[in-house]
C-alpha cells in the first residue's frame, strides 16, 4: 500500500534561504539517505520547528538582538559555511542551539547527526498521562495533546484506557462517529494489522480515538470497573508505535495490569497535579505507584481559584520535574459542553504548552 505523505517519519528541518549552504546540506542528506523538510526562513518553520526531530539554522536566518520567535527545544544546531566564527557561539546561546557547525570542515559530524536523527524517529513516541486525583484535568490534557500533535502535522492517536471515565469521543463531539471502540478489540486477542486496525477506528485528519464504551452493560455489577485487556491494550500501542508519530494514553489513577502495560511502554508519563494541598498529598502515592512502571515521570500543575500551592512546594513534595503548567481558560468548560475538543484554539494557552511539550517528547 502507498503511504500518503503525512504517514512518512518526521524529518529534519532545515532553516535557509542560501543557495549555497542549502546544497550542501543536501548533499549531506543525500550521502546518509535522510529525507529532510526545507524552510527558507523562521515564519515558513513555524509549524515544523516544535515537532522536527532535529532542526539545522542556516547562519543567514538567525536573527539579529532577542528577535528569536519559537521556545527553547532540543537538537537544534547552527550551521555556516566556510571558517568557524567564534562569535556565533554566543548567539547560538542565545536562541538554545546545541552547536555550531561549519561546513565542509563539519561535514562528517553532521552528516552522522542526520542519519541519527532520522533513525531514531521512525518509531512514535508513547506519552501516558494520569491523574493526580479526581478531576485533576488528565483526560483534557490527553485530548489537548493530540489535537495540538495532528494541527502540527503529526499523526496521533489517542487511547482512553480508563474504562470509568466519560469516554474520550465525548471530549471530540464524536459519540455519534462510526468506527470501533473497546469492547469491539475484547476478542481480538492482540492479533490484528497495524493499518487496517488504526483505519477502523474514529478519526478525522490525522487524530484517531480509541475510547471507552458508556454502556452500562459494560461495567458489570459489582465490579468498580472493568478491565481492559492487557494483551489486547500491548498490541493497540505496538500498533501506534509503528503507524503513528504520537501515541497519548489516558489512564486511570487504581492502576490495572493494562494500565501497568501501558506504562511499561511510554516513553513519557505525565502526572497532572491541581495547586491544592489534598491534591497534592494523593498525587505523591500515584506518583509512587507510577515510578514503579515507568521512571520517565514529571508533573503538569494545573491551576486553580481554590488552589495556591506554588510549583516550587509541589516539586518538592513530589519529587519530580515540573513540565508544564495548565492555566485556567474560562470558556473551555462551555466549549467542551459544545463538543469541541480542548486546544482547539491554537493560540490559548492550554495549545501553547501542548506544543511544548510534544516537542519535548520528540526531542
Amino acid at each position: 500500500m502507498r503511504r500518503s505523505p503525512s504517514s512518512q517519519p518526521l524529518r529534519p528541518l532545515l532553516i535557509t534561504s542560501n543557495p549555497d549552504l542549502l546544497d550542501e546540506l543536501l548533499r549531506l542528506a543525500v550521502r546518509v539517505g535522510v529525507e529532510v523538510e526545507v524552510a527558507p526562513d523562521l515564519p515558513a518553520a513555524r509549524r515544523r520547528f516544535g515537532v522536527a526531530p532535529l532542526v539545522l539554522l542556516g547562519v543567514d536566518v538567525l536573527p539579529e538582538g532577542a528577535g528569536f520567535p519559537f521556545p527553547p527545544r532540543h537538537s537544534v544546531l547552527v550551521v555556516q559555511g566556510g571558517e568557524h566564527d567564534p562569535d556565533l557561539m554566543q548567539v547560538a546561546a542565545g536562541i538554545g542551539a546545541e552547536h555550531v557547525v561549519s561546513l565542509p570542515t563539519g561535514g562528517q559530524w553532521l552528516a552522522e547527526r542526520l542519519a541519527t536523527s532520522y533513525a531514531d524517529n521512525r518509531n512514535g513516541k508513547v506519552v501516558a498521562i494520569i491523574g493526580g486525583c479526581g478531576g485533576a484535568g488528565a483526560s483534557v490534557l490527553a485530548a489537548a495533546l493530540s489535537v495540538t500533535a495532528a494541527r502540527s502535522g503529526l499523526r496521533a492517536l489517542l487511547v482512553d484506557a480508563d474504562p470509568l471515565g466519560g469516554g474520550a469521543d465525548l471530549l471530540f463531539g464524536w459519540e455519534r462517529e462510526h468506527g470501533l471502540r473497546w469492547p469491539d478489540l475484547a476478542e481480538a486477542g492482540g492479533r490484528f494489522d497495524p493499518e487496517a486496525f488504526l483505519s477502523a477506528l474514529p478519526s478525522r485528519g490525522d487524530l484517531v480515538v480509541l475510547a471507552c464504551d458508556r454502556a452500562p452493560s459494560a461495567v458489570p455489577s459489582g465490579h468498580e470497573g472493568i478491565l481492559l485487556p492487557e494483551e489486547v491494550l500491548k498490541a493497540v500501542l505496538e500498533a501506534g508505535q509503528s503507524a503513528r508519530d504520537l501515541v497519548v494514553v489516558d489512564l486511570p489513577r487504581r492502576l490495572d495490569a493494562a494500565a501497568e502495560q501501558a506504562l511499561r511502554q511510554a516513553d513519557r508519563a505525565l502526572i497532572v497535579v491541581p495547586t491544592q494541598v489534598r491534591a497534592v498529598a494523593a498525587a505523591a502515592r500515584v506518583a509512587s505507584a507510577v515510578l514503579a512502571h515507568c521512571e520517565q515521570l514529571s508533573v503538569v500543575v494545573r491551576a486553580t481559584a481554590a488552589g495556591r500551592v506554588p510549583d516550587g512546594q509541589i516539586a518538592e513534595d513530589l519529587q519530580l520535574r515540573i513540565t508544564g503548567r495548565m492555566r485556567a481558560e474560562p470558556r473551555l468548560a462551555v466549549a467542551l459542553e459544545r463538543g469541541e475538543p480542548p486546544g482547539a484554539n491554537p493560540r490559548g494557552p492550554l495549545a501553547s504548552m501542548c506544543q511544548q511539550l510534544i516537542a519535548e517528547v520528540l526531542a
